[in-house]
């Protein structure tokens, strides 16, 4: 437990989700790329990934990690990945 009382699982749990977009009108690119954590039926932790073209449904993955520090570790790598191939943080996402 932190100084907040919340366990580091907790804290997964709480993170709001990250949307990001790559947009690139001279290609004809408009994508996005959402991530999430939720907690499982069975205690696991859920990392939701969702991409696709922005107006359109995506495709959606979905990691299970027993540990919280996996999760964290998974969401780090995935974003910096994806900041790595041109997407930036969604303005006006909510």
């Amino acid at each position: 437990m932190d100084g907040d009382g919340l366990s580091r699982d907790d804290q997964i749990m709480q993170t709001d989700v990250i949307h990001l977009h790559r947009i690139d009108p001279a290609r004809n690119m408009a994508r996005f790329y959402r991530l999430s954590s939720t907690p499982s039926l069975f205690g696991d932790i859920c990392l939701v990934r969702e991409w696709g073209r922005i107006g359109r449904p995506g495709r959606i993955r979905i990691d299970l990690y027993e540990k919280g520090e996996e999760a964290i570790a998974a969401r780090k790598v995935l974003l910096r990945l994806k900041r790595q191939r041109g997407y930036q943080d969604a303005v006006g996402e909510s």
